[in-house]
């Protein structure tokens, strides 16, 4: 049995198709085939029911995957040693961000970061928050940065600071002419949500008390679902309405968008972003660093933030 074995059935269990799997390796197909079946004959057991399409690992394979991760994993910490008794950041660090915070937070930090790590190359992926946590517990990805708390076990969660949700409200609207909103005032008929799938969206949903109910603003004629912050801005401006937006997505909005800017009344509702990674994960001195940078880069107003009315994701 062999490390190379080990990784040559981890990815057939990651991408569930042997010719994808022979690709992300970096070998033929023949020969990762040839090795696990090796693997599996040195083993006595059958590791994949290769009728099935996709490939399936067999009740026995999925134990003996399981163990494999926990080998590979603890194998790649020498490798961590060494680096680390050379004092040096290097090497790929592969992030997963979710949508409402990637276009407002990697600005503020990517820079200073590769600038500071040139030894490092920073693979970066928008993805929802299951795809992320699917990715991380398939070794794809080394860290996320998204919403907590997500109570998953084999996830562990840094978190980074608490960010306030504001509301952003159509000029005609009556709320426009108050300074603060208390979330007892928003109706479900005004108010412009992301599709499901967002954690973002749950949020806003819990803010209102409206469990999963809402499907998005059912205007008078107009009923739009979308992916997008940025979307739903233009569609308060334009139509009706309002909709919830994240505390960093205001820094850097021209003045005259400020103004459709509405604050909530305290205690104010806060979303914990954290970064998150598996709890066996490695690279640990690259994902320090990428922690410090992070923090440095916020607003002080929102880095000393405290922990106070955090909005669940459920």
């Amino acid at each position: 049995m062999t490390l190379v074995q080990l990784e040559y059935l981890i990815a057939v269990d990651t991408y569930r198709h042997f010719a994808t799997a022979a690709e992300n390796c970096f070998v033929t197909q023949p020969t990762l085939s040839m090795q696990l079946q090796k693997l599996e004959e040195e083993l006595g057991v059958q590791l994949f029911d290769r009728s099935r399409v996709p490939v399936r690992p067999t009740e026995v394979g999925k134990e003996i995957i399981a163990q494999a991760r926990i080998v590979l994993a603890e194998s790649k910490k020498i490798q961590e040693i060494v680096q680390n008794q050379k004092q040096e950041l290097s090497g790929e660090l592969r992030i997963g961000v979710i949508p409402t915070l990637a276009p407002y937070l990697m600005p503020l930090f990517i820079t200073n970061f590769l600038e500071k790590y040139p030894q490092v190359r920073v693979v970066v992926q928008e993805l929802l928050t299951n795809e992320i946590v699917e990715k991380l517990n398939h070794e794809q990805l080394d860290v996320g940065l998204l919403v907590t708390p997500l109570e998953i076990k084999t996830i562990k969660e840094l978190p980074l600071f608490y960010e306030a949700f504001m509301v952003y409200v159509n000029p005609k609207h009556a709320l426009a002419k108050q300074t603060e909103i208390d979330p007892a005032e928003l109706l479900p008929d005004d108010l412009w949500v992301l599709n499901e799938g967002h954690c973002f969206r749950s949020q806003v949903l819990n803010i209102c008390n409206r469990g999963g109910k809402l499907g998005g603003s059912e205007g008078a004629n107009l009923d739009y679902r979308s992916g997008s912050l940025e979307t739903l801005k233009r569609i308060v401006e334009t139509q009706h309405g309002l909709t919830l937006l994240p505390e960093l997505s205001v820094l850097e909005m021209p003045e005259d968008k400020k103004r459709l800017v509405r604050p909530f009344k305290e205690p104010k509702p806060l979303r914990e972003v954290s970064l998150v990674v598996h709890k066996s994960f490695l690279k640990k001195k690259l994902i320090e660093a990428l922690q410090q940078e992070i923090i440095a880069s916020i607003p002080a107003t929102i880095a000393n933030r405290k922990k106070q009315q955090v909005i669940g994701i459920s």
